[in-house]
């Protein structure tokens, strides 16, 4: 059992940076590879990152590569989401999420992800 809490979220103007962190207690969190998740009102959750066990892959999706950089420190449990020039459209609460079972197929797939936290609203305003 691995318990997930997001923090760092807030009201940023476009342009802006925020970063997100995922903290992990629980079972041991270098054993789970990670993801971040977002879901805006009235849309479907979205994948938008996800960091291998050991933090050497990740996958981005299109819309925040370049912008958003996913770490982890294994030491202290936790993983962040640094995310730069943001914009209206990343607006969403976003959600961080861990697996057992990843691989270069799945790693968009919410339904891999076994455990989730509660969220953390990111507005950006225009």
């Amino acid at each position: 059992q691995v318990q997930l809490v997001e923090s760092g979220g807030g009201l940023v103007q476009t342009g802006g940076s925020l970063r997100l962190s995922c903290a992990a207690s629980g079972r041991t969190f270098s054993s789970y590879a990670m993801g971040w998740f977002r879901q805006a009102p009235g849309k479907e959750r979205e994948f938008v990152v996800s960091s291998s066990r050991s933090g050497t892959i990740t996958y981005y999706a299109d819309s925040v590569r370049g912008r958003f950089t996913i770490s982890r420190d294994n030491a202290l449990n936790t993983m962040y989401l640094q995310m730069n020039n943001l914009k209206p459209e990343d607006t969403a609460v976003y959600y961080c999420a861990a697996t057992g079972t990843i691989n270069s197929g799945n790693y968009g797939r919410s339904e891999i992800y076994d455990y989730w936290g509660q969220g953390t609203q990111v507005t950006v305003s225009s």
